[in-house]
Parts: structure tokens; C-alpha cells; sequence
């Protein structure tokens, strides 16, 4: 039998010959509250698995032919197949159940005990330490609701389900549809057809908030949808439940207004929830988050528009998704894409965070770009071969990449064109499954243009494609030609159709930089002549894709690139400023610009920034130069030269601003000298303020992960540090700031934890890895190169999908940026050509990371 790794031919077999006509699911969840070793109680052996009985009936197009349904558990009670019970040594081999001698008409009971999970895979069960309640949700995209109930655990084998869910008492059940407790079982509503992955459960002692949305159809009918919101009752506090269902009313709003179809799904629930290993899930009705998206302490508007966007984002999905579903995980974009995309089209379309774009050109766009210049990048339509393939293409190029092709697609055919042809998509595969083509036959009908060739370019072929302007004057003194140069890497040749818009801009009387001329052109070929531009006056800055229209890397000629090391500062657009760092950003990592003068940059020009979430992305680039990008004979001046420059930017700051809070975290993170080290303390003791600071308790674990990383906060100061925030946000605090400390002891330790064990959940490896590696202590991670590469393809073997994610991605050796870990990690490739794609490609993808930080260090040294 075929392992838990299902291939994209194996679901075309199956698919071929099963249809589903539904699922019955009862699972007993009542075990979950028992004590588990150092979980209180008696320390005894806590609870590890719950019933599940699942009924399945489904078509069969050939009788007396054989096929699989997929489970994951450690143990199978009973089978029953049309009646005839079957011997579970036999069919059940750890993750398929063989189904021989098919008839056309079929029902499957299978009755099995499934695990809880500490990976946040399948039912994820988490037990607070605050109040030592126990909360559980399930979580499975792309193929983990095996792990709960047995099924055929592909996308296309659509079918309604009916839950029913046992529970301890007192607890509150959520599913898809809407439940109601009945003789002590929870009995959910028959859900609509809809995949495997998108089902859920969530169940404990949540705290739950509920409003409703109404709205009046175009028909005079009243939709109304029951809203609701929860989270652990010790995060109830600090919940602002108020503004989540705001920003979902206004999406809902929006999403009416342009998709004419009303939400399909009943009721719409969000739960937030513990140790979530994503964002966020779709799953129709009950959509789940990660709990840090409820914030215990004061943060930036930033973080207020990233979760709205999230909001948005998951609530696209109830239609490109959910409504509609991709029928292999190849066609993974035309989910994830347009949710990327609708979610900041509805966030600046509907909420008052109406300069999305700009976070979206500066954040979402850079991981696209890093993404697309892997070795492992891929056309926005991939070739997903297996379950482990897609677990790896949730990445930049299907999610941030995808939507930036679908802004410069609504530029191209154009916004009214490209809503109606959503529109017909709907309506034409409600509760289906489609490919490409469904897609783009739709968009010809509306827009009247051949996709044929544009998705060719854009969606079938990977790289990113720079934009280069050629700027010649006259005479005179004005503009005689412009011209854009397209280029490619030559791994990826592929010049593009761009639809761009060029800006034209200079310094006015007052110093301002300001654009005085625009124009919107095709960009085609190596060399494309802007001629509307012949004739303006001389520019001291040319913008090639102003307004953020197209996907491509920004260049500059040497006039420009002049002007913005001078007055950067002065450019008064915040979304053209925004394309000039990203720009120049993406120059510090091509080797192009020395990650010195980035850093200059950031310190002349960051306190300037009015766009807070520009900032904080300025303070993440800045310490990426510095850690990655700098001559290592430079980094001690550069990280004095951070260090002050953030200390000055934080004392200069407006009391109480937020600038003034991300200085505060940045100038933590930077911390370098004793007196840094000083403040920090002082800060934290009470001893010395600064005006408008409110040193909160997340701020706290800012402030003292840079101290334990520097040996200045002990065991000791952390545990009573614990003891004050004795809740799952303050245990993750504790174990990264424990993991940081700056001891061969404690690195031992940490890599056993999470490379030898299994003792860690999810949240808590996550954890101690992102303490594990400081860049302050690059000589104790020298033993753990070698470790590194002798260990990754037993973790790959033995452990859980998204915990070997987490320490392969987590501990390659990064740090250790030489040629020889250059070497090492050829020679592990060369090696084990044979290991599983999925793990290669991680390999594959650091060891580009490590040579592109060496380039850019040799950058760096030449300009010294």
C-alpha cells in the first residue's frame, strides 16, 4: 500500500472512479480533559486519543474495482464495508484503508480512535497554563483531517458533512454549520459540499462574543448572518471583539457589492486560537486564526491592518476557496492569490486603512520577490506532484507573487472586466472544482482579450523580471528619449508584457520631491521607448513602476540612484517612497548596493517615515544588512552605529507615538554596549521612563530576550519574569529568551529539546529555535553545522510535516555564513540526491540564502 503521501495521479485515479454523496461524524471528545504528565493531577499518562466513528456513502463508476479512503491513527476498533465487516490487521496499514470489490453504491463505517496533537496537525489539543483549561480546534489544509476522521483526503472529492461532537461538560462546540446540544451531544447542520481540508471543530471553554450582519438582497430578500468570536477566556481581556466584527461587516459588505453572490455558508464564526501554526484557515463558517492576532500590549496600526487583512483575506475565500475549490493542489493560486489580492483590494476598498497598498507593495511584494529568486521558484501555477509538494508551495510566489500578477491583470483587462468575469466563475462552479482554463475562459468572455498568451507570461513561466530607465537629455536640458530595459535572470529568460506607469520626478523650491509628470505605457521586449515623455523637463528621480502597478524589481539610472542617497527623506508620496526602499532593498541583496549605505539610508532617512508599517519593515531590512549582508569586519561599527541611531530616533520620537514604540522594540533588538544594556534594565525596573513609553508587559519580553541573548538576564530573572505573566503568551517568552542565553549549556540543551524530543508542542519548538540562533553568538553555534546536516533526514523521517519544517527551515546553520557551511551543505546535496524533494528544496533554499548573503558581504568589503 502507498504511504501518507498521496500523489496528485493517485487522487486523478480516484477521482475517476468515487463520488461522495456524504460523510456522518461522530467523535467523543470527552477523554480530552484528562491530566497529563505535568499537566496537574497525579502526573499520570495524560489522554492521547478520542473515538471516531465515520460513515461515508459514495459512488463507485467501476463495481467490483478497489480503491483507498485515508486515515492517520494509531488504532482501528472496527470496518464495515456495504455490511460486510472487515478485519482492520488487514485493510488498515497506519494511514489508507484498502477498499476491495467496490460496489456502484457504497457505505464505509469506519470506527477508529485518532490522536490528539501537540503539532498543531489534525486535533490539536492545548492546555493553558494560566488556568489549566483545556482547548482543542482542528486544523488540516492540506491533509490532516485524516488524522480525525477517515475520508478521501483530496480537494475534488467534494460532499456535505453532518458532525456530531461529545464533549466534556460544560464545554462549548463549534463546526461548520450551526450546532445545538441535544441529550449532551452537539449536533451540527448538514454543511454544503465542500473538501476535506476546510472542515473543523473547535471545542473547550471559549470565551464568546456574537453580533449579526443583515443586509437586503437585490431581490428584496434579508440575508442575515449570525456572527461570532472567541478566543481563551484568559486572553478575554485583552480581546477587541468589537473591531473584528466591524472589519467583518465591512468586508462582508464589500464582498456583496462586487461578487453578486451572498455568502453561501449560514452562519460566520471566527475562532483565535492557541499554538496555530498559520495566519489563518478558511474553513467555511468557523474560520480559525492565530491567537497573536489579539494583542496583549500596545502595538502599531500596523498590526491592527494586518489582522483586517487576514480577516479579508480568509473571508475571500469563502467564495475563491471554499465556493469554489482548485481541483489538485497545482491550481493552488487560484485560491490563494486571489485571496492575497481581494484582501487588500477590500481593505483599501472598505476599511480605513485605505493605504493597504502601500503594505502590500512594501511586505507582501518583498516576500514574493525573495521567493521568485529561489532556485525552488515556480510558476504561479505549479507542478504540485504529492502532499509534501504542497505543503511547501504556501510560499510567496502562490500567495504575495500571484496577487501582485492579479493587480497588473486588473490594470490589463481592467477592474470592471475582471469582477464580472469572478462574477460568471461563481455562478458557473458553485460547489465545484476548476483548473486554469475555468478561469481564464470567464475572463476572455468579460475583458474580450486572449489570455492565452498573458497567462503564458504570467502565470507559466517563474522570475521576476527587472525595469531599468535609460534617461538621455538634449541640449536643451529636457527630456529627448526615455526608455525602459526589461531584463531576467538567465535562469529564468522570460521578458514579460508590463503595463506600467512612469513617474517623473524633482526637488521643488521648498526641497520637497515631488512627481511633476506621469505617464502609463506597455513595457514589451529588452527596450521599450516611453515617448509621451520626450520633451519633459530633466528628472533628479524616474520611477519605472510608479503606483506599484506591475511585479518586477525596480532599478535606477545614476541620477536617480544620486537623488534618493541624498533626499530620500523628501520624497513626499508614501507609496513612492515605499517602491524606493523596497527597490533599494532589493539592490543590498542582488550585491548591488552595500549593506552599509542601506543602513546609512535607514538611519538618515527611517526617522522620517510617516508610514508606520514602512518603519518596521525599514527596522527588519536594516538588521537583515547587518546580520547578513555586512563585511563581518564591519558589523561591530554597524551595530553601533544601529544602536545609537535607534536610541536617538526613540528619545527624539513623539511621547506616546508609534514611531516612538517601534524605535523601542528596534533599539532593544539592536542593543550592542553596556550602556544599551543599561537602559534596558533601567527601562524595565522602573528606574528610568521615557516620556510617552508604556513598558507593558509584551514589552518587557522585548526588552529582555536582548538581555538573556547578552548574558545580563539569568534563569532566575526569567522565571520571576515568568512568574508575572504566567500565562501560554508568557511560557513562549520565557523558552525563547532561555534558549537565547549565551552558553554551550544552554544550546546543548535547546537543540535536544527540539532535535531529540518530542516533549516540545508546536508553539514551544517554534519557540526555542527562534531563541536558539543569536547573531551575537555565531562561535557557540559552531558545533551545530555538522549536528545540522547528520540529523535532517531522520527529523524529515520521524517527525510530523510542520515540526521537520520547523528545524530544517529554523536551524540551517545561517549564521554560520562562511564558505565552508557553503561547502557542507553542497556536499549533503551531493549526497542525498535521493532524499525526499521536499526536504532538498528547504536545503536548496537556505543554501541560496547563504550564497546570496556571501555575495552581498563581498559587496560590502569592497566598498570598506
Amino acid at each position: 500500500m502507498p504511504g501518507e503521501n498521496l500523489t496528485r495521479d493517485e487522487a486523478r485515479e480516484r477521482a475517476a472512479l468515487l463520488s461522495v454523496d456524504g460523510y456522518e461524524v461522530s467523535l467523543d471528545l470527552r477523554t480530552a480533559t484528562g491530566a497529563s504528565a505535568g499537566e496537574g493531577g497525579d502526573g499520570a499518562e495524560g489522554p492521547h486519543t478520542f473515538r471516531s466513528v465515520t460513515t461515508v456513502r459514495f459512488r463507485c463508476t467501476e463495481p467490483g474495482a478497489s480503491s483507498f479512503a485515508d486515515l492517520i491513527a494509531p488504532a482501528v476498533t472496527a470496518v464495515s464495508l456495504n455490511g460486510r465487516d472487515l478485519d482492520p490487521g488487514e485493510v488498515f496499514d497506519g494511514s489508507r484503508l484498502l477498499l476491495e470489490d467496490l460496489a456502484a453504491d457504497n457505505e464505509l463505517i469506519v470506527d477508529a480512535q485518532c490522536a490528539y496533537s501537540r503539532t498543531g496537525e489534525g486535533m490539536h489539543r492545548f492546555v493553558d497554563p494560566e488556568d489549566g483549561e483545556v482547548y482543542l480546534y482542528t486544523q488540516y489544509e492540506p491533509a490532516d483531517a485524516r488524522r480525525v476522521y477517515a475520508n478521501f483526503e483530496q480537494p475534488d472529492l467534494k460532499a456535505p458533512y453532518r458532525f456530531e461532537v461529545r464533549a466534556p461538560e460544560g464545554w462549548t462546540v463549534w463546526s461548520n454549520g450551526v450546532g445545538e446540544l441535544t441529550d449532551g451531544v452537539w449536533r451540527f447542520a448538514e454543511t454544503k459540499p465542500i473538501s476535506t481540508y476546510i472542515t473543523c471543530v473547535v471545542a473547550g471553554p471559549y470565551h464568546y462574543v456574537t453580533d449579526t450582519y443583515e443586509r437586503e438582497l437585490p431581490d428584496g430578500t434579508k440575508l442575515e448572518i449570525p456572527l461570532g468570536a472567541m478566543c481563551r477566556k484568559g486572553l478575554a481581556p485583552h480581546f477587541d471583539a468589537d473591531d473584528v466584527f466591524l472589519v467583518t461587516k465591512q468586508g462582508l459588505d464589500f464582498f456583496h457589492d462586487h461578487v453578486d453572490y451572498p455568502y453561501p455558508f449560514g452562519k460566520y464564526d471566527q475562532a483565535f486560537v492557541p499554538e496555530y501554526n498559520l495566519g489563518a484557515m478558511e474553513n467555511p463558517g468557523l474560520v480559525t486564526f492565530r491567537e497573536e492576532f489579539i494583542f496583549r500590549g500596545k502595538v502599531t496600526q500596523a498590526s491592527y491592518e494586518g489582522r483586517a487583512n487576514v480577516i479579508l483575506h480568509e473571508m475571500a475565500h469563502m467564495w475563491f476557496g471554499d465556493l469554489v475549490t482548485m481541483e489538485w493542489w497545482d491550481d493552488l493560486w487560484l485560491k490563494e492569490s486571489f485571496a492575497d489580492f481581494m484582501g487588500a483590494f477590500s481593505l483599501v476598498g472598505a476599511t480605513r486603512f485605505t493605504d493597504g497598498w502601500i503594505t502590500f507593495a512594501n511586505r507582501r511584494k518583498a516576500w514574493a520577490y525573495r521567493a521568485d529568486q529561489l532556485p525552488s521558484t515556480h510558476p504561479v501555477t505549479a507542478d504540485i506532484r504529492d502532499l509534501q509538494d504542497a505543503k511547501l508551495n504556501f510560499d510567496g510566489i502562490t500567495y504575495a507573487k500571484g496577487a501582485s500578477v492579479l493587480k497588473q491583470l486588473v490594470a490589463y483587462v481592467g477592474q470592471d472586466a475582471f469582477l464580472e468575469g469572478a462574477r460568471r466563475y461563481f455562478k458557473r462552479h458553485a460547489y465545484g472544482n476548476t483548473r486554469l482554463g475555468d478561469l481564464l475562459s470567464v475572463l476572455e468572455e468579460t475583458s474580450g482579450r486572449d489570455m492565452t498568451a498573458w497567462s503564458r507570461a504570467w502565470l507559466q513561466t517563474a522570475g521576476v523580471n527587472s525595469l531599468t530607465p535609460q534617461v538621455l537629455l538634449g541640449a536643451d536640458g529636457r527630456v529627448e528619449e526615455l526608455a525602459v530595459v526589461q531584463e531576467a535572470a538567465e535562469s529564468h529568460p522570460e521578458l514579460r508584457p508590463h503595463r506600467v506607469a512612469v513617474g517623473l520626478y524633482r526637488r521643488t523650491s521648498d526641497g520637497a520631491l515631488e512627481r511633476y509628470a506621469r505617464t502609463e505605457t506597455d513595457v514589451d521586449g529588452a527596450r521599450t521607448v516611453v515617448a509621451e515623455l520626450a520633451g519633459a523637463e530633466a528628472p533628479e528621480l524616474v520611477l519605472v513602476n510608479d503606483d506599484d502597478l506591475t511585479y518586477c524589481k525596480i532599478r535606477f539610472d545614476e541620477t536617480s540612484l544620486a537623488t534618493l542617497r541624498e533626499h530620500l527623506g523628501a520624497l513626499t508620496d508614501p507609496l513612492a517612497r515605499a517602491l524606493c526602499w523596497s527597490a533599494l532593498w532589493n539592490l543590498t541583496r542582488d550585491a548591488l548596493l552595500p549593506a552599509r549605505e542601506f543602513v546609512d539610508l535607514v538611519l538618515r532617512f527611517g526617522g522620517r517615515e510617516s508610514d508606520i508599517g514602512v518603519l518596521q519593515m525599514l527596522h527588519a531590512w536594516a538588521e537583515s544588512a547587518l546580520v547578513h549582508y555586512a563585511a563581518p569586519a564591519w558589523r561591530e561599527t554597524g551595530g553601533r552605529l544601529l544602536a545609537e541611531g535607534a536610541r536617538r530616533e526613540l528619545e527624539a520620537a513623539a511621547p506616546g507615538s508609534e514611531p516612538q514604540l517601534a524605535w523601542a522594540r528596534f533599539f532593544a533588538r539592536s542593543a550592542v554596549a553596556p550602556g544599551d544594556f543599561q537602559l534596558l534594565q533601567e527601562l524595565l525596573s522602573g528606574t528610568v521612563t521615557v516620556e510617552g513609553l508604556d513598558v507593558d508587559q509584551e514589552l518587557r519580553w522585548v526588552f529582555l530576550e536582548p538581555l538573556a541573548a547578552h548574558g545580563f538576564a539569568d534563569e532566575k530573572a526569567l522565571a520571576e519574569e515568568l512568574a508575572r505573566d504566567d500565562t501560554a503568551s508568557g511560557k513562549r517568552h520565557q523558552v525563547r529568551c532561555l534558549a537565547a542565553r549565551p552558553s554551550a549549556e544552554v544550546k546543548a540543551r535547546g537543540w535536544a529539546r527540539v532535535v531529540e524530543s518530542e516533549e516540545l508542542s508546536n508553539a514551544l519548538v517554534e519557540a526555542t529555535i527562534a531563541g536558539f540562533a543569536q547573531p551575537s553568538q555565531r562561535e557557540l553555534l559552531a558545533p551545530y553545522a555538522e549536528k545540522y546536516f547528520a540529523v535532517i533526514e531522520r527529523v524529515w523521517e520521524e517527525r510530523s510535516i510542520q515540526i521537520a519544517l520547523h528545524v530544517v527551515r529554523g536551524l540551517f546553520p545561517e549564521l554560520l555564513d562562511s564558505p565552508e557551511t557553503l561547502d557542507a551543505t553542497d556536499a549533503w546535496l551531493a549526497a542525498h540526491e535521493d532524499a525526499p524533494p521536499a526536504l532538498r528544496r528547504l536545503v536548496l533554499e537556505a543554501r541560496d540564502d547563504l550564497a546570496r548573503a556571501l555575495r552581498g558581504q563581498a559587496c560590502d568589503a569592497a566598498t570598506g
